[in-house]
């Protein structure tokens, strides 16, 4: 238990240098899907948005390689998990951020707008972990 904890709490740290850099350098907010679109959008401008997802995805696997974690395997098919990438993007889109964006950046800032959306996000959260448990959902 400890283990997990301090390995979460050095992951939060991370991730906060991560946005705080990113603000600092090049006065943006650390929000994942804002940075994906970007990337994806024009990468020849945003080439620092690649950078930054290459280097969220080296770091997991210097993470797991460092540590002697096994890396997680999810046993879902392709077009599920695409179809709900897909659905997640049209959520941050329509919501302006996602949680990465509105949840540490936004909070950090102050910004009303991402207090309630992120409290929005955890409420949604709980109640399908609650259905998917207790409920019908399967």
């Amino acid at each position: 238990m400890p283990d997990t904890f301090f390995m979460a709490l050095a992951g939060g740290i991370c991730i906060g240098l991560a946005t705080v850099f990113l603000m600092i350098t090049l006065g943006r907010i650390g929000g994942i899907s804002g940075i994906v679109f970007s990337a994806v959008k024009n990468p020849i401008e945003y080439s620092w948005a690649i950078l930054f997802l290459a280097g969220l995805i080296l770091g997991a696997f210097l993470f797991h390689f460092i540590s002697g974690h096994p890396i997680p395997i999810f046993e879902v098919p392709i077009p599920l998990m695409l179809a709900g990438g897909f659905i997640v993007g049209v959520g941050t889109k329509l919501g302006s951020g996602c949680t990465s964006g509105h949840g540490i950046c936004g909070i950090g800032r102050l910004s009303v707008r991402s207090i309630i959306a992120t409290c929005t996000f955890l409420l949604l959260g709980f109640i399908t972990v609650y259905l998917r448990l207790h409920g019908s959902v399967a």
